[in-house]
């Protein structure tokens, strides 16, 4: 999982390309990269970091030229090493490229390629396409029949952008993102709209299986039997492009607090669309929900929600374990998918199953434009703005609110719920977090975190478990309430801490029951409920609501602690160690 981005143009192309990187760096931040062509030369400098220390560290955007290729990466393949980071030149030094994706067969290829006389400097799978593309280009002395030979030997799932020593560009895409940026005088090629929205937003989403050949002020794109193809100009939302941590220390932060206005927000551009989607669900055969991490979470309380509200049943689904088991799909079924990207490589896998079994695809999905979007017969939009922190936090409260609504739509509006009040004591919870700040504190030693909750907050313990791995590198685990006496009773001692998810539901006096086992074995517990209790070590008061919303009412009080305790443990909580906001490959 990487941000790749390539600049034609009539501008210094160095600093256009780590402007993008530093957008994009959600999507990659072990090492970065930028080369650029000047005067039929290839300058290159990279090194392990983030953009900005590296950039500081040897000057990314002094080399010369206007045009470039910048990568930020998400090590799959070699460890985090200055020589591992990309750009990758060919042995020649005439062809430099940037990945995204795995390439299965490299190994095969780096022997073939070795035998030939072509060397290897890194561990990673990217650096054979750049010798590869230069073994080819030696052979046919042209770009575009270059590419179009590299692809057919190429296996696996990848984009990459490749830059040749006379200043062309070429890009390839199969399985994973990539876009054209179209500016005034201008081309982009980038994994993500973030890489050049400040410079334009006409945007060509190129098709799965095609390339693109850039020189001077053209380009062309072709498919990979060499077929020159059309293509469609989009617009972009600028409201992608406003990913700014404004007053706030952190993304993470920033967009915990902005969730009383996306709450509102969410599903708002996409009415009629929540109308289609209640409308097959309410007439499918089976309905199937999948997600990866946080959306498989959303996954399990649509579960619940659609089976206690309107007696609907429907079977969540871990997006990367589908694969394993595709015939649980049954023919003309629904399939809701729900990403934050709409790129998670496990999720647009399993819609490739699902449309193998002739399944409609709902997609619940924050990037229109995304592949996901692109897959789906019926899409709606999050509508909660950029994202940037790696943990989900506003785009998992406003996944829980669309499936809200739709099944508000399948109860022919039976279940009430006012939206706008909820928002309103959501902003009270922000309000005021010294209490979780104090809390947090005291987990800046711990080791062990558990989170209890029954039934409909059960999925909450899970996400609550997610968010504290994510943000503070504790070992965090989801409880089962009714499970604490069959094996996780005997983990608890003085030394663990144990949140429990106690709303006045009814599931409140069975897990204050579990509260004071727990408590009697010497652990602390830290209780979330709208009542207060003495078994309680730490209260976080949740507010006095409608109980449908208790879902989304705990867990942004717990993104208040994992955010909080990441500070204390000094880890940057928009960038946790090992991981990817948008995971794109396998």
């Amino acid at each position: 999982m990487c941000s790749i981005i390539g600049y034609n143009g009539k501008e210094s192309a160095a600093p256009i390309i780590v402007k993008g990187l530093k957008r994009m760096e959600y999507r990659g931040y072990d090492s970065v990269g930028v080369a650029t062509e000047s005067e039929n030369q290839i300058g290159l400098k990279k090194g392990t970091g983030k953009v900005q220390e590296v950039n500081s560290k040897v000057q990314l955007e002094t080399l010369p030229g206007r045009v470039g290729i910048g990568h930020t990466r998400w090590a799959t393949h070699g460890k985090v090493t200055d020589v591992n980071a990309h750009p990758h030149p060919s042995s020649s030094g005439k062809i430099a490229i940037v990945h995204n994706g795995i390439i299965e067969n490299f190994e095969e290829l780096k022997k073939e390629l070795e035998s030939d006389g072509y060397s290897f400097k890194s561990e990673t799978d990217s650096e054979i396409i750049a010798n590869l593309l230069q073994k080819n280009y030696e052979q046919t002395n042209d770009v575009k029949g270059t590419i179009l030979k590299t692809v057919s030997q190429l296996k696996g799932h990848y984009a990459f952008v490749a830059m040749f020593e006379d200043g062309q560009l070429a890009a390839a895409r199969f399985h994973e993102p990539l876009i054209i940026g179209l500016g005034q005088d201008n081309f982009f090629l980038s994994s993500d709209v973030l890489g050049f929205i400040e410079f334009t937003d006409d945007a060509v989403y190129m098709e799965n299986g095609t390339f693109v050949v850039v020189d001077k002020n053209k380009f062309q794109i072709s498919d990979f039997n060499g077929e020159q193809i059309g293509y469609a100009i989009t617009k972009v939302s600028k409201e992608f492009g406003d990913a700014y941590k404004g007053d706030y220390a952190h993304f993470t932060l920033k967009e915990i607090y902005e969730q009383p206005e996306t709450i509102l927000k969410a599903g708002e551009k996409t009415s009629s669309e929540i109308e289609k989607a209640t409308d097959y669900i309410r007439h499918a055969k089976n309905i199937y929900i999948t997600g990866s991490g946080t959306s498989y979470n959303s996954a399990l309380i649509a579960k619940q929600i659609l089976s206690k509200y309107v007696k609907i049943k429907a079977e969540p689904i871990m997006s990367s374990e589908l694969q394993f088991d595709p015939n649980i799909i049954e023919d003309n079924s629904i399939l809701i998918a729900m990403s934050q990207s709409g790129e998670s490589a496990d999720v647009l896998e399993a819609i490739k199953i699902a449309k193998n079994a002739n399944c409609k695809i709902i997609a619940i999905v924050n990037m229109l434009t995304s592949s996901l979007a692109r897959e789906a017969d019926v899409v709606i939009g999050l509508n909660c703005g950029p994202e940037i922190g790696v943990a989900a936090t506003k785009s998992f409260t406003s996944q829980l609110v669309i499936l809200y609504k739709i099944v508000q739509k399948l109860s022919n509006n039976d279940i009430t719920i006012n939206f706008e009040d909820f928002a309103k004591s959501i902003s009270k919870t922000l309000d005021n977090p010294t209490n979780i700040q104090e809390i947090a504190k005291e987990l800046k030693e711990v080791s062990d975190i558990y989170i209890l909750g029954r039934g409909i907050n059960y999925p909450i313990a899970t996400e609550s478990a997610l968010k504290l791995k994510e943000l503070t590198y504790i070992h965090a685990e989801g409880i089962a309430g009714g499970e604490l006496k069959h094996g996780p009773l005997a983990l608890m001692d003085s030394k663990v801490y144990v949140v429990i998810l106690n709303p006045n539901d009814s599931t409140y006096s069975d897990t204050l029951t579990s509260a004071r086992e727990i408590k009697a074995r010497g652990a602390k517990i830290i209780g979330v409920s709208d009542v207060k209790s003495d078994v309680y070590d730490h209260w976080i008061e949740m507010p006095k609501i409608n109980e449908v919303l208790y879902p989304i009412s705990e867990i942004i009080p717990i993104q208040l602690l994992s955010y909080y305790a990441a500070l204390e443990k000094d880890a940057d909580p928009d960038y946790p160690r090992n991981l990817a906001k948008s995971v794109t490959v396998k």
